[in-house]
């Protein structure tokens, strides 16, 4: 029972990790942008559900009516403004990769370095929904249940989204080669645009859902980012059930590895199945290739 319980953690962990690199699938599969800042907006998402619980008494996933529309916008605008002239001006793939980097790993600091002059560098915690549920015999804590439920249905929704929608087919026309899609009728940099921001709205989905039980504070972009790399990179850039079934097989590794082994190992083993699978499929698990 004890050994089950740790396995049902464990999706529920796979199911988080799995909600916060979907959005970044979307970015770098179709949008083809490595964005290092990716993190800085799962943290606004954290910061927005905080002070709607603790500053205006209301229910934390209300905040996500600001946040969402204004993380669209600010990276529609990210995209639109500042990666698009690197596309203009690169003279092939290698030197627009390295650029988006670049350009994306200085947000990263312009974004943390805003958070920390205006909300300090202190951690930050509240309780919403933190009870148990009972399933299967296990005692499963009804927050992060949401988590994993919202990882499910996003994943589902993009993946019938980008199957048996005109857009969707757009985008994955992109996601394989934009210079032929563009041939073919498709406006590359409207719909990777759209495909950028999307993602970045859905990080804050994400981050106001997951600071419902963990702590976090001004700094913590960085750390998710690197965890939502590992799962996309893991299940193959662009597939977005990939990155549930990847979120979901890391999350179980952790949680039982850390229980037969030692919990202080699960960073290890985390880092051990990401450096497994390169080896194995660098492709990506649920890749074509």
């Amino acid at each position: 029972m004890i050994l089950l319980e740790v396995f049902l953690n464990g999706l529920i962990l796979g199911g988080m990790y799995a909600l916060i690199a979907l959005g970044l699938n979307l970015q770098y599969g179709v949008a083809r942008m490595l964005n290092l800042s990716y993190g800085e907006f799962f943290m606004a998402g954290a910061f927005g559900a905080y002070f709607a619980i603790t500053v205006y008494k209301i229910n934390p996933m209300l905040s996500m009516f600001l946040s969402v529309p204004g993380a669209f916008a600010l990276n529609w605008v990210v995209y639109r403004y500042l990666l698009v002239p690197l596309m203009r001006r690169a003279s092939n793939q290698d030197i627009l990769d390295a650029d988006v980097v670049l350009v994306t790993f200085g947000l990263l600091f312009v974004f943390q370095g805003l958070a920390l002059v205006n909300w300090g560098g202190e951690y930050r915690a509240y309780t919403h929904l933190a009870v148990p549920v009972k399933f299967l015999g296990a005692d499963l804590p009804l927050n992060r249940l949401m988590a994993f439920l919202a990882a499910c249905v996003l994943a589902c929704g993009l993946f019938f989204f980008m199957r048996s929608t005109r857009a969707g087919a757009a985008m994955r026309a992109i996601a394989i080669d934009p210079i032929a899609a563009g041939l073919v009728g498709v406006n590359v940099v409207q719909l990777s645009a759209v495909a950028f921001a999307i993602g970045g709205a859905m990080v804050v989905v994400s981050g106001a859902l997951v600071s419902t039980f963990i702590s976090f504070d001004a700094s913590i972009g960085v750390v998710y980012t690197l965890k939502a790399l590992i799962v996309v990179i893991m299940g193959g850039v662009g597939r977005m059930m990939g990155a549930l079934g990847a979120g979901l097989l890391l999350g179980v590794f952790e949680s039982v590895g850390g229980y037969l082994v030692d919990p202080g190992l699960t960073l290890a083993i985390n880092y051990g199945l990401f450096v497994l699978v390169l080896l194995i499929r660098p492709t990506g698990l649920f890749s074509r290739g």
